[in-house]
């Protein structure tokens, strides 16, 4: 059994306003078709996709959709467009075809699925929901309150076998939605779980209502910024962003006394709002003697994962008067790249002094400071 969409988007929708019919309108960044299209292309029981247009413009859709979108003109009704989409399709009678409006663009794979599954028992299907409001029927002199937990809202996809649908379709051109045309015959007709997210743009606040709904506030960027000091003591190299150094001193600490990755570590965690290095790695601790600092940047990295927020960028400054740090800069950058998983120029390493002021100036130790940006994950809550 092979399945086809037949994504209907030749009407003019003038009551959505706006210069250009409603399904060419950007939502989100891509036209109000395009989100149908893309929806379907990514179920895999979907094999053909037709996109039904406005009468003397099929050439134009098809320079904007992909080659694998068969592209047919439309009629003067939503009926007769469908009727063209039909005889387009290479369906025999018991394949399905799911006949679904391009102003709905809310379309989620959870439905097409819920749709072809239903579709063992039924003879058509369609997504619905219940009225929550209240409803009135008016009459010449009063108000009826109309009984409405029987009442759906009907949307789009709605399901066939191709031989039934082309069957009910004949005997109309102007019907209500294709699922009417099976109900004529006496079909078995079923309703699967809709969602809001197919609501239809009739209206001009709807395309921004959809776009509220389909594409939620992203969280902003997050800022952190770390500062650590290590004094000098007996030695012949610091460690700086994991690069041995030559020197006549090296750095005193708990760990490596990686000065540089010790800010980096900080401001990542601060950033996600983790704490700081001493929260997780306490200096009172000795399993962490002599550690090297990539167990700390790794931490922090994974931690701040886990907490939703991706490293996107990072800038070191080391401050000291020796040794020089400029000789090292770019293998600084690459064993930082190597730990954080940050591309080389997304990772900035500088080096000043203190003009001999302060206790970097009189060459007791080296300070660092860093800032790291953590922009949310795809998947993060």
């Amino acid at each position: 059994m092979r399945i086809a969409a037949i994504i209907v988007a030749a009407g003019r929708g003038e009551r959505a306003g706006g210069d250009s019919p409603k399904q060419v309108q950007l939502l989100a960044g891509k036209p109000v078709y395009q989100w149908s299209i893309d929806a379907f292309l990514a179920h895999d029981r979907v094999e053909q996709i037709i996109l039904v247009v406005p009468a003397g413009e099929a050439e134009i859709y098809r320079s904007r959709v992909d080659d694998a979108i068969k592209v047919v003109p439309g009629g003067s009704t939503r009926t007769i467009s469908v009727k063209a989409g039909l005889q387009a399709s290479d369906l025999s009678a018991q394949d399905l075809v799911l006949i679904h409006d391009a102003a709905r663009p809310g379309l989620n794979q959870d439905t097409i699925s819920r749709l072809i599954d239903a579709m063992r028992t039924a003879d058509a299907a369609a997504p619905a929901l219940p009225v929550p409001d209240a409803l009135k029927r008016k009459g010449p002199d009063s108000l009826t309150t109309v009984i409405r937990e029987a009442l759906f809202r009907v949307q789009t996809p709605q399901i066939f076998k191709h031989a039934d649908i082309c069957e009910a379709l004949s005997q109309s051109d102007d019907l209500v939605d294709d699922l009417a045309a099976i109900e004529a015959l006496n079909g078995n007709v079923t309703l699967v779980e809709g969602s809001e997210l197919l609501a239809k743009i009739t209206y001009p606040d709807d395309l921004k209502r959809l776009e509220t709904l389909l594409m939620p506030a992203t969280p902003a960027p997050r800022f952190g910024t770390g500062y650590d000091v290590h004094a000098f003591e007996p030695g012949s190299e610091v460690i700086l962003c994991g690069v041995r150094i030559p020197h006549d001193q090296k750095l005193s600490g708990h760990s490596d006394a990686d000065v540089a990755w010790h800010a980096l570590t900080d401001a990542i965690l601060g950033a996600a709002a983790l704490g700081d290095i001493g929260d997780h790695f306490p200096p009172s601790d000795a399993k962490w003697k002599g550690v090297a600092s990539e167990v700390f940047l790794k931490h922090a990295v994974e931690q701040a994962a886990a907490a939703g927020w991706t490293l996107s960028s990072c800038d070191l400054t080391v401050i000291c008067e020796a040794p020089k740090v400029k000789p090292h800069r770019e293998t600084m950058r690459a064993e930082t790249a190597r730990i954080t998983g940050l591309p080389l120029d997304a990772i900035s390493v500088k080096a000043t002094t203190t003009e001999g002021l302060g206790f970097t100036g009189r060459r007791e130790g080296i300070a660092a400071q860093a800032s790291a940006v953590l922009s949310p994950s795809p998947n993060r809550k």
